[in-house]
């Protein structure tokens, strides 16, 4: 039968079922069998040939015959992985039931009404997960989701059509019910050592049941945001429960899959234009199940984190409940990543997701020869879950400077975005992350390795170390962004603020950067119109003050910036706070730009770096929920001074939060400012409100922060050392900075300075405010990647709105 024949028997098999008025019976097969077993149609055949309309008349119309419809693809699913499809006919009915399902159940789950057709039960249904005939097995029965679930979990380990044959001889048939998965991981890697050849058919066949599982899951995006973070994916719940024998082995394949593919291979330029690599779909398929399925049950974060912590030992009968939590079993592929603890598979789990990331960043002598990847944004997500998760891991990864494959890679894709409203999530996560890392003391740390990479970034030249370049990628954003990232400016200053007490050198380019971000954000102008603004002050003063406390000696560069601009200093510490400076300072802003471009330097660009673009006219994007503050998402510690961390004890009030911040830190009045800039007072929160409603700053308000400025360090340094230097200058005639530059390196504040304060470290925090924005940013990345076909396009989604640059 030619493929056009086939096509049109299946678009007649439509017509018809949307055609008819009446029921059709589930027995009869003769006409059911026309959607699958006389068809040859590709997925996208399938879409082309089954209109969104007519789902849609046929779920309001004919509601039997859809449920029938249903059912009758689910059955043959089954009935496929009972069988373990040892015939080509069987296989090719498995996936042309696959793409059908895959096709209708966007359509079921828009539609309240539909929503539990698949978990209502159906007369046949064993637990077992076999659709059986005989229905002895009424009293047990299992929800079509369930055995949906089932067949597919089967599918993926069927001997020939999903995974590599064991069997002896051609005669011998493998038993797919009694068969070990474990022995049929799709690729070498954690828990698993050899490495199957390489098929391309079964990658085929294995992607296209992964779409149809994520299209499963899928049921979250119609629901909306509020309702979504009440409840669990009930789909997702099962699949990851005990009740699924092939979990251990799937979250394997899963995870080997991504972290072993290398879609450079050998290096032979334009191998990627000469020869299809059925891999990439199926590692993009297997990174966003992850994505979706690694997510923490209710009651059970808790738990989880406990056994992150300690996965080597067998958990409690206790610890094992406090798991499972109130809501069942708990999700098996999250306490399958926690117990991740060899060395080795740590190893190969990070070279993995820093290979595929830094794929981008490859350089090649031939234009467009090497192949590059689009999934990045889902890998990211998968390396915060690992971070999140597994504790073992985040440790594992600041453990060398392999943390660095990992942060060139995300600053590149920082910089790259920062112009672009269609990319508004990358910026978030990739924030998120470094968040995440800044909060433990060895990122800083690592971050001291000189930057030699050759990454083509449109970033300044400079000569220096990591840490040089976090500051340089993070001054372009703040400056040459777009205006919807203004709400990440606090926290990419936090960032900078928990690695500054590390920071042993830095260069006179990332020096001049600070200080260039602290003169545009001590503008009168900017600090007065808004009421959050001042916080970014105090941030970038607290930099300065730890790199002065407890890293002088080296970072003469920095001393050196502060005192050639120490009038910013002068100015913020005689900041007018009358209300007619105020009014003065406001109609400045409505004839000035944006405060990020303020005396903006232009500065010659890397070699080969391409400048960052806004996005296309026309461009899809979806929208996010709304992050929660930066004090909303961390929890600050004391760094001892045996370099452990203690958490400062949460307070029920903003004032009693106030309070400690005061004695927290009573050696140094400094401290007790830095530590109270972030929490206002209740008075405070009162004229902060007041000031944003009416739209004016007064002078109450400017003058409750401004009095808390930690200034102190800063001008005992400017008033020891700006004497000294004038000195130099005039006896000996020095107009060359070099020399400046040499006498600081070797100058002390031994004494001279205020006593160190504490290290205050802000560490991320989860909390419900950022589980909803991961949950919504994830199934919008998803929505996006997946438009080939169009899945989801065109449904009645209810998670996120999709907008049109």
């Amino acid at each position: 039968m030619g493929n056009t024949d086939s096509k049109l028997l299946f678009r007649k098999a439509v017509i018809q079922l949307t055609t008819k008025t009446q029921p059709v019976e589930a027995t009869d097969d003769a006409f059911w069998d026309q959607f699958w077993a006389d068809t040859s149609t590709t997925v996208q055949d399938v879409f082309a040939l089954v209109p969104a309309a007519e789902i849609r008349a046929v779920r309001e119309e004919s509601p039997s015959n859809l449920a029938t419809l249903c059912y009758k693809a689910v059955e043959r699913l089954v009935q496929g992985a009972d069988s373990g499809c040892p015939s080509e006919k069987e296989r090719h009915i498995v996936l042309n039931c696959t793409r059908l399902l895959t096709r209708i159940l966007p359509y079921i789950f828009e539609d309240a009404d539909w929503r539990g057709f698949f978990w209502s039960t159906v007369p046949g249904a064993g637990r077992a997960g076999r659709l059986d005939d005989d229905g002895e097995d009424d009293d047990e029965a299992r929800p079509l989701a369930e055995s949906l679930l089932m067949a597919i979990a089967n599918l993926l380990f069927c001997p020939d059509f999903t995974a590599q044959s064991h069997k002896k001889s051609a005669d011998t048939v493998e038993d797919v019910r009694s068969i070990d998965s474990c022995e049929y991981i799709w690729e070498a890697g954690v828990g698993f050592a050899q490495s199957p050849p390489l098929n391309y058919v079964h990658d085929l066949n294995r992607t296209e049941l992964l779409k149809l599982l994520l299209t499963c899951f899928s049921e979250a995006m119609y629901l909306s945001p509020s309702s979504e973070s009440k409840t669990l994916n009930p789909w997702v719940t099962f699949f990851c429960s005990v009740e699924n024998r092939h979990a251990l082995p799937l979250f394997t394949s899963l995870l080997n899959v991504v972290c072993a593919y290398d879609p450079v291979g050998y290096g032979i330029p334009y191998n990627h234009l000469l020869f299809s690599d059925y891999r990439e779909q199926l590692v993009e398929q297997a990174v966003q199940i992850l994505t979706v399925t690694l997510e923490h049950e209710a009651g059970s974060a808790t738990g989880t984190a406990l056994l992150a912590l300690d996965a080597t030992a067998a958990p409690t009968a206790e610890e094992e409940q406090e798991v499972r939590g109130p809501s069942g079993p708990d999700n098996l592929f999250v306490n399958y990543l926690s117990r991740i603890h060899r060395e080795e598979d740590l190893g190969f789990i990070l070279k993995g997701l820093a290979r595929l990331l830094s794929n981008p960043l490859v350089q090649t002598y031939l234009p467009r020869s090497a192949k590059k990847i689009q999934f990045h944004q889902e890998l990211l997500i998968l390396f915060w879950k690992f971070c999140d998760f597994n504790k073992k891991f985040l440790f594992f990864v600041l453990k060398s400077s392999d943390v660095l494959d990992m942060l060139v890679p995300i600053l590149f894709y920082l910089n790259d975005a920062r112009a672009d409203q269609s990319r508004v999530g990358l910026m978030h996560i990739g924030v998120f992350i470094l968040l995440l890392l800044s909060g433990e003391r060895n990122f800083g740390v690592r971050l001291n390795k000189p930057y030699t990479l050759p990454v083509p970034m449109d970033i300044p030249v400079f000569s220096g170390n990591h840490a040089d370049l976090v500051i340089v990628v993070f001054h372009k954003i703040v400056t040459s962004g777009h205006q919807r990232l203004q709400p990440l400016f606090d926290c990419l200053l936090t960032i900078i603020v928990n690695i500054s007490p590390y920071l042993k050198s830095l260069s006179m380019v990332a020096a001049n950067k600070l200080l260039h971000l602290l003169e545009a954000f001590s503008t009168p102008w900017f600090l007065f119109s808004s009421t959050q603004n001042h916080h970014l002050v105090f941030f970038l003063l607290e930099v300065f003050n730890n790199i002065i406390q407890y890293q002088f000696d080296g970072n003469c560069n920095l001393v050196y910036a502060i005192i050639r601009k120490r009038n910013v200093f002068h100015h913020l510490a005689n900041l007018p706070s009358d209300e007619e400076s105020i009014q003065k300072a406001l109609q400045k802003k409505k004839r000035s730009s944006r405060v990020s471009r303020a005396n903006s330097v232009v500065s010659e660009s890397m070699e080969g770096s391409t400048p960052a673009v806004p996005a296309e006219p026309g461009t899809l994007k979806t929208s996010l929920e709304a992050t929660p503050g930066i004090d909303k998402i961390t929890e600050k510690s004391h760094v001892t001074e045996n370099g452990t961390m203690v958490a400062l004890p949460l307070s029920d009030s903003p004032q009693a939060a106030a309070d400690n911040g005061a004695t927290a830190g009573a050696s140094d009045t400094e401290s007790n400012s830095e530590r109270d800039h972030e929490i206002l007072t209740e008075s405070e929160s009162t004229r902060s409100r007041l000031s944003s409603e009416t739209g004016v700053a007064n002078p109450d308000w400017v003058l409750s922060w401004k009095a808390k400025l930690p200034l102190q360090t800063i001008m005992r340094l400017l008033q020891v050392l700006v004497p000294q230097v004038e000195k130099i200058c005039i006896d000996k005639g020095l107009t060359d900075e070099s020399e400046i530059l040499k006498f600081l390196q070797h100058g002390t504040l031994v004494g001279l300075l205020p006593i160190p304060h504490p290290i205050l470290i802000r560490k991320y925090q989860a909390n419900a405010g950022t589980a909803m924005w991961f949950r919504t940013y994830t199934w919008g990345v998803i929505y996006l990647r997946n438009l080939d076909p169009p899945i989801w396009y065109d449904t009645d989604i209810r998670l996120f709105d999709i907008q049109r640059i």
